[in-house]
């Protein structure tokens, strides 16, 4: 008989019904499997597992749900236009950039490490894609292809130093940060500036529709149905080898919250243009690199390198290629968001991977439920994050509040997060489950 294998992210002491420091949670509330208590006591069981949490200082993606639902509240009453298709349609299609950037930063957290390179290394790479396709005349899809691996490469290139020859990753990425900036000032040339096609490979990235409306409607259905299948599968090969698992009422109520937002969303991006190209494509590594972490050897080996390097080594994991491999991520991911960034200005200038970018693509991760701490986070960490920061830009530009009150907001919120972060990790270690 096998056992379903789920990964670390997955399998926690509340999954197997333990503490991890029974002294220390003494005359807490123990942790249950959560299916065990919604299985047995239903609605109850919600509410006695949401209780738990809070006091164990398990919130989740709670703060910032919450907090998404307040600007869209207090914009919308400042200006009935935030809510608007057209607006809220702008605002996915420009998080997609530095969505991609903060995707790759959730790897090196989950390390415990930081990456301050990937704004550069981002303007780098759309430098050397406009190079090779306006003044090479590459295929500009080959263009694409050879900047993201040139990203990947610098990315491995930054993990070397610092997995093999010990560096602080801080110290080598910020060398990456300048090195990088002056590489692409010296890519571009004298002018600086190179011109995209807004209807080329680039260009259509940001600006291409599905204007069918059966094509929104349609990725919601798929988006839905792929969600129950693998929820329900999933609880079957639970159910079969004896391991708590969640009945069926509470997977068709969490489908049905999909739902609600999944269509919603369709017939928000269709009252507009229709899909946005960009929005798919983000959809699909999200989902993705979610696989990878949470469903992979490959994955459980970064969560465990984030809770304790030595402790993995002795596990025999090779943590030298880890780290290469994740600054490796990090890296391409930073190109892939160069190129949307390029897209939506249709040119590569001087300017990419400059000014606030870094900061908005750390902040993402981070601001979206990724600890700073390492071991813990997940790459939709980055979507949630960047809703925000977004949201709160486009929110303030309707008001025409000045550029300076923007950064103090967005770092007011970014210290908020990891304010909530340290309390909750202190939370944690009182309750015994750190």
């Amino acid at each position: 008989m096998s056992i379903d294998k789920t990964s670390a992210a997955e399998t926690t002491p509340q999954d197997q019904g333990l503490v991890e420091n029974p002294e220390a949670a003494a005359g807490s509330d123990v942790a249950v499997d959560p299916r065990l208590l919604v299985q047995e006591q239903g609605l109850a069981g919600y509410l006695g597992e949401f209780k738990r949490k809070m006091k164990a200082g398990e919130l989740g993606s709670l703060p910032v749900i919450l907090g998404l639902i307040v600007i869209c509240v207090v914009f919308q009453s400042l200006n009935s236009a935030f809510l608007s298709a057209e607006n809220l349609n702008n605002i996915t299609i420009t998080m997609v950039g530095t969505g991609m950037i903060s995707v790759g930063i959730v790897f090196v957290l989950l390390l415990g490490e930081i990456d301050l390179s990937v704004g550069s290394v981002s303007g780098a790479a759309s430098a050397i894609a406009a190079v090779l396709a306006v003044n090479q005349g590459w295929p500009e899809w080959a263009a694409v292809l050879f900047a993201i691996a040139a990203g990947g490469a610098i990315g491995a290139l930054h993990g070397f130093f610092f997995a093999v020859l010990g560096a602080p990753a801080f110290a080598v990425t910020l060398a990456g940060l300048l090195f990088w900036l002056g590489f692409m000032l010296q890519t571009l040339g004298e002018n600086g500036t190179i011109n995209l096609a807004s209807d080329g490979f680039i260009g259509k990235l940001t600006t291409y529709y599905f204007s069918d409306v059966a094509a929104a409607y349609g990725l919601a259905a798929v988006v839905v149905g792929v969600f129950f299948l693998t929820s329900f599968l999933g609880n079957r090969r639970r159910e079969a080898v004896g391991i708590p698992f969640r009945p069926l009422s509470d997977t068709l109520l969490r489908t049905g919250l999909l739902a609600v937002i999944a269509f919603a969303a369709a017939a928000m991006y269709n009252q507009y243009k229709g899909l946005p190209l960009a929005t798919v494509i983000f959809l699909v590594f999200l989902v993705a690199t979610d696989f990878l972490l949470r469903r992979t050897a490959y994955g459980r080996k970064v969560f465990a390198l984030g809770g304790s390097v030595e402790a993995s080594r002795r596990a025999g994991i090779n943590v030298t290629a880890v780290r290469i491999s994740v600054f490796a991520i990090s890296g391409g991911f930073a190109a892939i968001g160069g190129l949307f960034l390029a897209s939506k200005i249709a040119s590569a200038n001087q300017s990419a991977g400059t000014g606030d970018l870094l900061m908005n693509a750390i902040a993402a991760a981070v601001i979206g439920g990724t600890s700073l701490f390492g071991g813990r986070g997940r790459t939709w960490n980055a979507l949630l994050g960047v809703l925000v920061i977004v949201s709160i830009q486009y929110g303030l530009q309707l008001e025409s509040i000045a550029e300076p009150v923007k950064y103090m907001i967005t770092a007011g919120v970014l210290l908020t997060t990891v304010v909530i972060d340290s309390i909750t990790r202190k939370t944690q270690k009182t309750a015994g489950r750190a």
